[in-house]
């Protein structure tokens, strides 16, 4: 019975590695056929060096980086205080941070659109800093999911209460006792949102175009509708980015675990 269940797990794992893979490696062979009769990364040459790429993608980083420091000062302290003082509004607390998964991303923006608009008492789509403020708050909306449920993996990993107790002992202030005791303790959790959070906001499409920002996503958009070779090699790289995120989440969470098992 147990070669049998082997067998059936490597054959599912075999068929569901080829279904993801080979429409990869078809994508990435196509994108190497820009010069007709050989194989050249000459879609990557120019799509790395074309400006919009360049200011697009170091949009959506500055957008990315806001939204990683906004989300992480937003949950850590709701999700600590909740684990401390409140648990027993965890499952709603939990359920609102799942809302962003239910509720379409088109649904948040034309909500946004409507509420701030430049006849509204907040217009922050008066201008485009306010506008790339509400992006940010679109983002941490969209990234709430992923970052949250890292976060209290996190807390629920260390002994808060203990923790809290022992920093009051000391003469630790509720600040003090976040950013020097919580924060530290939580670090692999707070990273792993932060990527998460990362790769969500660099895919992001609908936000960005409806808000008029000039991302990375309506970048991929306006490319894929008039290039043939270059959508392909972006997808590549959008690919690259964000399995390097996941790898990264994986790379800290080891070293934490390796850290606490010597400790």
């Amino acid at each position: 019975m147990k070669s049998q269940s082997r067998v059936g797990a490597w054959t599912a794992m075999i068929v569901g590695s080829l279904y993801f893979l080979i429409p990869l490696l078809a994508t990435f062979e196509f994108s190497l056929r820009m010069k007709r009769g050989v194989y050249s990364f000459e879609a990557y040459s120019v799509v790395l060096s074309d400006p919009r790429f360049q200011a697009s993608f170091g949009y959506s980083i500055l957008m990315a980086v806001l939204t990683i420091i906004v989300g992480v000062l937003l949950v850590v302290p709701t999700a600590y205080y909740v684990q401390l003082r409140l648990p027993k509004l965890r499952p709603v607390v939990e359920f609102i941070t799942l809302l962003p998964l239910v509720v379409p991303a088109i649904v948040i923006v034309f909500g946004y659109l409507r509420i701030y608009n430049s006849s509204s008492i907040l217009p922050l789509t008066a201008n485009e800093r306010a506008t790339d403020l509400l992006l940010v708050f679109g983002y941490v909306t969209l990234s709430l999911p992923y970052m949250y449920r890292a976060v209290d993996a996190g807390l629920r990993a260390v002994d808060v209460r203990s923790l809290t107790e022992a920093a009051e002992c000391l003469g630790a202030n509720w600040p003090t006792i976040l950013f020097k005791v919580i924060f530290p303790n939580i670090r692999s959790g707070i990273l792993s949102g932060a990527f998460l959070t990362f790769a969500v906001v660099i895919g992001e499409f609908t936000l960005a175009s409806l808000l008029d920002r000039p991302a990375f996503g309506p970048y991929l958009q306006l490319i894929g509708a008039n290039r043939a070779y270059e959508p392909s090699a972006l997808a590549i790289i959008a690919f690259v980015i964000t399995w390097a995120s996941m790898g990264l989440i994986q790379v800290f969470g080891s070293a934490r675990a390796l850290s606490g098992q010597k400790v």
